[in-house]
């Protein structure tokens, strides 16, 4: 891979890593699995329940971890498995990796997960942190799973996590990407650039009261195989208001909408950046992966609403109408993807606005 020029690699530098035998699978990849700049993940055959999520650490495997942590083990099947609020379990996937040096990954979770507040994160050998895999790392991989708001029904080869590849560093400056909005718009309105591209979430929407749902606290279980097949209300609260503004409430969890549009122009891709305790007591958006193309082909180009899925923690919180919750961080693509969000390839959430994942019935 030593022709890379730095950047996130695209669909076809990815199906070469897989020629390669960088990256591995015990099981054929699968259509779609590859996108415009990711691949999706696959669950295996066991889950394990865990007393409590941990991290491999320095000169430890995670087998020789589970030793000390595991309670039992639960197979997954075409049945499905039930895997429980509240309680976390650890899966080994069906992908491995070989990473050729200079090469290293990020992990996140895939959008439909983040909406069901279903944290899912990478682990791996030796790693001191979730979801980052450092350049030449060999071995398999993991995925942590705690369901926060509603138990889930799960079978191997499920697909609720996400990794990108990339060599080097390509992330924009602010200087960098307030030249590449004045080139090409990324956002519907005014640019607020500083470490990102900053967004904010709309309390007053064009039409009506809805802006945004709450969890419920006691739900049904949702089969993540069923899609468009639940009823909103059966697991979701409404929030309505005509003030421009919500109170959020500790440890509840949310689905709200950024005001603006954002455009991921097709040479570069974006990553949800952490939020930052300055802006207030809660957490934004744990599916952090924008494809280049999001947003590109909806309304002429003009973008795509960011979903944000929130979590308030230790103390009510007041959440004002244009108030910046986070920002995107862009980083060039090494190569331009053969295809993008959107284009041809069944994307679920291409034009959004206010909208649950894509196990939920659409309002009428």
């Amino acid at each position: 891979m030593s022709d890379e020029t730095a950047g996130v690699f695209p669909n076809q530098n990815i199906e070469a890593m897989i020629a390669a035998g960088a990256i591995r699978a015990q099981a054929p990849f699968v259509d779609g699995q590859v996108q415009p700049a990711s691949l999706d993940l696959r669950l295996g055959t066991v889950a394990y329940r865990v007393r409590a999520s941990f991290l491999a650490g320095e000169g430890n495997t995670v087998r020789q971890r589970l030793d000390e942590f595991e309670m039992h083990r639960i197979p997954l099947t075409d049945e499905g498995a039930v895997l429980e609020k509240g309680c976390v379990y650890l899966v080994p996937l069906m992908e491995s990796l070989t990473l050729p040096a200079g090469v290293s990954a990020v992990a996140n979770a895939k959008s439909s997960t983040g909406r069901l507040d279903l944290l899912t994160r990478a682990i791996t050998d030796h790693g001191t942190e979730f979801d980052r895999i450092p350049a030449g790392y060999d071995g398999p991989l993991y995925a942590e799973i705690c369901p926060r708001s509603f138990s889930v029904l799960v079978r191997p080869g499920m697909r609720l996590n996400q990794i990108r590849f990339r060599k080097g560093q390509a992330v924009l400056d602010d200087g960098e990407l307030g030249a590449l909005h004045e080139q090409t718009q990324l956002v519907d309105g005014p640019a607020v650039i500083h470490d990102g591209l900053g967004f904010s979430v709309d309390l007053r929407p064009a039409a009506g009261d809805l802006v945004g749902y709450r969890a419920k606290p006691h739900t049904g279980v949702i089969d993540l195989d069923r899609i468009g097949q639940y009823e909103p209300d059966a697991f979701w609260e409404e929030i309505r208001t005509n003030e421009g503004r919500i109170i959020l409430d500790p440890g509840a969890f949310y689905i709200l909408v950024s005001r603006e549009a954002v455009h991921i122009p097709p040479d570069y891709a974006a990553e949800m950046a952490p939020y930052l305790a300055m802006v207030g007591e809660f957490r934004v958006h744990y599916a952090g992966f924008f494809d280049p193309g999001f947003g590109h082909d909806a309304a002429g180009g003009k973008g795509s609403r960011g979903v944000l899925e929130v979590r308030c923690h230790e103390a009510p919180f007041v959440l004002e109408h244009g108030q910046i919750v986070g920002r995107l961080v862009y980083e060039r693509m090494a190569q331009r993807p053969t295809q993008l969000y959107g284009a041809g390839i069944a994307s679920n959430y291409q034009g959004q606005g206010l909208k649950l994942s894509k196990h939920f019935k659409a309002a009428p």
